[in-house]
């Protein structure tokens, strides 16, 4: 298969739609949001546990979209509603208790959607071997300051994204903010 960049920019925009979409509904209606972003992760990945889920919704939807503490009985009843809707559409979500694949997953599909698959061939395709060759040249503590400067630069960014939306934040509260979303379930 060859890398098509008109249609990763199709599903970028595609994704950054929908994520317009289930903010609006959310604000409207969070249950249906919280199901909407629920199916749609299950369509694409699979073997994710409820930790796992709970925290790829909020990302969509904003912390505590489940309630404050994520309650156990409204993610349960969301994942029924959401394997309705899939056995509807003639397929079924289990869940694996394997200890090398735990979670949600949908019965005789891939680990992965082939929408997914494709995206991540595509960007696979993009690296260069030049690019590999030197990161494999770097030392492990270069390799680990080099992973501590990516995390830094994206909790900045996510920091710089959390002010412009509320600019009454102080720059140290708007950092505390980016780490509870990156790291606290």
């Amino acid at each position: 298969m060859t890398y098509n960049g008109n249609a990763m920019i199709k599903n970028a925009l595609a994704l950054k739609a929908q994520d317009v979409i289930a903010q609006n509904n959310s604000q409207r209606d969070l249950t249906s949001a919280r199901r909407a972003v629920l199916l749609e992760t299950l369509w694409h990945e699979r073997y994710l546990t409820r930790s796992q889920l709970v925290v790829r919704v909020e990302l969509r939807l904003g912390k505590n979209c489940f309630g404050d503490s994520a309650g156990e009985d409204i993610f349960y009843r969301d994942v029924q509603v959401v394997k309705h809707a899939l056995k509807a559409a003639g397929y079924i979500l289990s869940y694996s208790r394997s200890k090398q694949q735990p979670g949600y997953y949908l019965q005789g599909q891939p680990a992965l959607s082939s929408e997914l698959r494709q995206m991540l061939r595509g960007s696979a395709a993009e690296v260069d071997q030049r690019q590999i060759d030197i990161y494999q040249r770097l030392s492990p503590a270069d390799r680990f300051h080099q992973g501590c400067s990516i995390s830094d630069t994206a909790r900045n960014v996510a920091a710089y994204r959390i002010r412009q939306e509320n600019p009454n934040l102080s720059p140290a509260e708007a950092n505390r903010m980016a780490l509870q979303r990156a790291y606290m379930p």
